[in-house]
């Protein structure tokens, strides 16, 4: 059986490494804003490039549309990651990020 190989494999288990400590220190409870500032302040400490709250904008046909997504944090330049302080992943937030993924030409996001 051939295993293929992970899309962004050492970018992705660094993120989820630094999720995994983030939660694992704060715990559950907190809002997306609490969360967001430790991992902000895990991707400086690391030395991980990011960006925060990035907006992208919709093309449709040959102008841009007046609605638009903010991305929580784009990692390495080519992985959305949007954070969740829910209990459970619905079928919602699931089309939410499969939409930032098309709005931003990316191929990645958790």
């Amino acid at each position: 059986m051939m295993m293929t190989e992970l899309y962004l494999k050492e970018e992705s288990y660094k993120i989820i490494g630094i999720c995994m400590e983030v939660h694992k220190i704060l715990g559950k409870g907190h809002s997306k804003k609490v969360y967001g500032d430790a991992l902000e302040y895990e991707f400086q400490k690391n030395e991980i490039p990011y960006n925060r709250e990035l907006k992208y904008n919709i093309a449709y046909k040959d102008i841009i549309l007046s609605s638009y997504y903010f991305a929580d944090f784009v990692v390495f330049d080519q992985i959305i990651l949007e954070l969740k302080a829910i209990v459970g992943i619905s079928s919602s937030e699931i089309k939410q990020t499969l939409n930032y993924l098309a709005a931003s030409k990316t191929n990645l996001a958790y």
